[in-house]
């Protein structure tokens, strides 16, 4: 395995979630593919929420439970705070849903601290709690985020909007969460642009006809599959790419552009994690996004 710099995961420390802390205006690093990681910034749960820390409040049809928020999804409108893949009696479904709540409000206030550019145009996803441990876990190929991949998802384009996501390790027992980090997104799409061929005419109105995807899939998306499949198909990749160990203790919070910065979860287990959308217009410097670097590297638009 080689090594990449130290420098994709760049260190604040941030002891508040509050619009008082001292880091802000941090665009142009989250822009360039790196990691920020606030050692120092845990989520704090209450005493009736300590109970929460264990896999038997997951219901085991999904990795993770999840808080939809409405229309801000993508991929159109959806019931307004809807929570999935959780157990428990109604009562304590509540308890665990105002967690949730209360950590995608800290996240957003925490974010949009952190890029004041960004005001008024990000727009929040899914929240969702882990409890369940990451190794282990049996899945296909591609859906194991054991290995490193960007996110790209079959069923959900993106269209390129970005996707933002604040991670926070609530693990009691001082796991960390284990990550590896991968090379820089322009070198990776250069190592996998020459194997992707363009979609075949009429398949992106036929998977969404079909009700394989929500909506129609661009090329944009078509491309990003396939970096994310081929990535994770690719056994000496897997093993011999330049990647870096990176581990967030617990309390730890960590900011990331998932669609741009390849990563792998190796291992941990209690984590919460907040998505927000982003167009690529609103970035500081669009320029940097997956898809103005494709489009850059093929020399044409992808629509």
């Amino acid at each position: 395995m080689s090594t990449i710099g130290a420098t994709r995961v760049r260190e604040f420390p941030d002891t508040t979630w509050a619009d008082d802390g001292p880091t802000r205006g941090v665009e142009a690093v989250v822009e360039a593919g790196e990691v920020l990681r606030f050692p120092y910034l845990p989520f704090a749960l209450i005493e009736s929420e300590l109970r929460f820390r264990d896999p038997r409040w997951a219901d085991g049809k999904a990795k993770n439970i999840s808080l939809r928020w409405g229309g801000n999804q993508p991929d159109g409108n959806r019931p307004d705070g809807e929570m999935r893949g959780a157990a428990g009696t109604p009562a304590e479904l509540a308890g665990l849903k105002a967690m949730i709540t209360r950590y995608a409000d800290q996240a957003e206030a925490f974010a949009l601290r952190l890029f004041p550019h960004y005001r008024g145009h990000l727009r929040r996803g899914n929240t969702s709690f882990r409890p369940v441990d990451v190794a282990g876990r049996e899945t296909s190929w591609r859906q194991d985020d054991t290995r490193l991949h960007v996110d790209a998802f079959p069923s959900n384009p993106m269209h390129g909007t970005r996707l933002l996501r604040v991670f926070c390790n609530v693990n009691p027992s001082g796991r960390a969460r284990e990550w590896r980090v991968g090379e820089p997104f322009e070198a990776h799409a250069k190592r996998y642009l020459p194997m992707i061929q363009r979609p075949w005419p009429g398949s992106a109105w036929l998977l969404e006809k079909t009700g394989i995807t929500k909506r129609r899939r661009t090329e944009y998306d078509h491309v990003m599959l396939q970096l994310h499949d081929r990535a994770k198909a690719d056994a000496d990749f897997q093993r011999n790419s330049p990647q870096a160990r990176a581990a967030f203790a617990p309390g730890t919070t960590w900011v990331v552009f998932s669609d741009q910065v390849l990563h792998a979860a190796m291992g941990g287990q209690h984590m919460l994690e907040q998505t927000f959308y982003l167009d690529v217009a609103d970035q500081q410097e669009p320029t940097t996004s997956p898809r103005s670097t494709l489009e850059r590297l093929l020399g044409r638009e992808l629509r």
